[in-house]
């Protein structure tokens, strides 16, 4: 766990081979705008073409206090793409990169993404490619963006046989994580980030899955005084692993935990009816599943069982019947085959070893695998023990 000063906004940074990803988690954080504590940005945009890329939602809570930070810029472009998953195509990206080019665009202009993890990873994958590569910021809106999507420089899009199949490392100049910008967030939403949370906490920071577990009813009422961190310790359990490995080679793979199937489930059920982190939180039972045949303590598994039912995501039978589609075993583990996750040997899976420690386990028995997703796939049709959906 990092050390939190309360009423003063968190600094991380992230170093990489294009310089420095400054990191800013607190509540009021756009708020003050014009102050000492965003002089940086101020500095970063000043006089320069900036393109906002935005959705509708983030743009209606949180764009004028963007644009406010964003005054110094020479101009303010509002590019507005899909809210969600549906931001994430290569024909959006190209929308994208025809209007910037439309609107005056050049090597030096800026990029700023507003929005959830969707608008985040295609807002980064438009600056990583036009041009050749452009500054960017990220001013992620939703919990799981905060946490996880906007740190680490992967961004992306998707192709229709699966998540994140197209895209580029490309680190943003800032990350402002405003825990302010959280409170417009249905009460779905946040819980969806709170697995990206729970992923990270298991394997590499198990103080802040003690304070995840002890303060969950805080976390899903928008307290702040819990919330800011929770945030920058999440980011900071992600950036040492990152900073080893910043372009998963190795063993940054253990933020992937859950990932495997999830992103597999979100694939067959067309990136509908499912957020991403509710997704996870499917594909983390699945994972323990896995890890106890190797021998995961059992009291372990059923504490983070426990607070997966606590957070209650929806059953996948509720999804199924929502969209009228029935995953099929066969079918994800194909999806699973065609993650980028994958290697030509073969899936490789993210499963806890212990408390606080992962690991990266190939080669598992493909006749295991299925028939464990099998029974995995029935049980998840049932309601589960925690909050409905």
């Amino acid at each position: 766990m990092v050390d939190f000063v309360p009423d003063a906004p968190h600094r991380l940074t992230l170093a990489h081979p294009r310089g420095e990803s400054d990191i800013l988690v607190g509540p009021g954080l756009l708020a003050s705008a014009g102050s000492g504590v965003l002089s940086g940005v101020a500095d970063w945009c000043r006089g320069r073409t900036v393109f906002l890329v935005t959705g509708e939602l983030p743009d209606r809570h949180c764009g004028a206090a963007a644009r406010k930070l964003l005054e110094p810029a020479g101009r303010i472009e509002t590019l507005e793409v899909p809210d969600g998953e549906a931001a994430k195509t290569v024909e959006c990206a190209a929308s994208v990169w025809q209007r910037m080019l439309e609107r005056g665009g050049k090597r030096d202009s800026r990029l700023v993404t507003l929005g959830g993890g969707a608008i985040g990873d295609l807002g980064g994958f438009a600056a990583a490619c036009f041009l050749r590569g452009i500054d960017y910021v990220q001013i992620p809106t939703t919990l799981l963006a905060q946490v996880d999507a906007s740190v680490g420089g992967k961004t992306g899009v998707d192709l229709a046989g699966g998540k994140n199949s197209v895209g580029a490392f490309h680190h943003p100049r800032f990350v402002l994580a405003d825990i302010d910008c959280l409170g417009s967030l249905p009460a779905a939403e946040l819980r969806a980030g709170l697995f990206e949370v729970i992923k990270m906490a298991a394997l590499l920071d198990l103080d802040l899955l003690a304070l995840v577990e002890e303060s969950l009813d805080r976390l899903l009422a928008m307290d702040p005084e819990v919330l800011t961190p929770v945030v920058a310790a999440s980011i900071q359990a992600k950036l040492n692993v990152v900073e080893a490995d910043l372009e998963e080679g190795d063993r940054r793979r253990l933020l992937n935990f859950g990932h495997t199937l999830g992103h597999a489930i979100e694939s067959e059920f067309g990136y509908r009816g499912l957020r991403h982190g509710d997704a996870v939180g499917h594909g983390m039972r699945f994972a323990l599943r896995l890890a106890r045949r190797r021998g995961l303590d059992p009291e372990f598994a059923e504490r983070l069982e426990r607070m997966i039912d606590r957070l209650g995501p929806p059953t996948l039978g509720d999804v199924e019947r929502q969209l009228g589609v029935r995953l099929d075993a066969d079918r994800l583990i194909k999806a699973m085959g065609r993650d980028k996750k994958a290697r030509e040997s073969g899936l490789v899976w993210i499963l806890p070893a212990a408390p606080g420690r992962g690991e990266i386990v190939p080669g598992l028995d493909p006749a295991l695998v299925r028939s464990e997703l099998e029974v995995f796939l029935d049980t998840s049709r049932a309601p589960a023990g925690g909050a409905p959906a």
